[in-house]
């Protein structure tokens, strides 16, 4: 009677180990840096399309002319469109 209480507990306990889940590895991220040096820069606009121009007239109807100003300045340095809008509106507002 002793022996199979032994003999019982010892398969558990297999049996537990064997189930057991592996931890799993964490994947390091690779990390991509670019040298400063050898980035490009972004070249600045004189004028915009004429795609930016209709845009702007469209949007400033609703807008202040700080707002679009602000706008203005940023696509001409080479901000798209809703990155210029946002940049406005979280400096200047409405």
């Amino acid at each position: 009677m002793n022996r199979s209480n032994t003999m019982k507990e010892v398969q558990d306990t297999i049996k537990k180990v064997l189930n057991k889940p592996k931890p799993r590895k964490k994947k390091q991220k690779e990390i991509f840096v670019m040298d400063k040096k050898k980035m490009p820069k972004r070249k600045s606009k004189t004028k915009l399309t004429d795609r930016q121009e209709k845009a702007m007239k469209k949007h400033g109807v609703h807008h202040t002319k700080k707002h679009m100003d602000m706008m203005r300045k940023e696509m001409l340095a080479g901000a798209t469109f809703s990155a210029a809008h946002k940049k406005a509106q979280a400096a200047v507002g409405k």
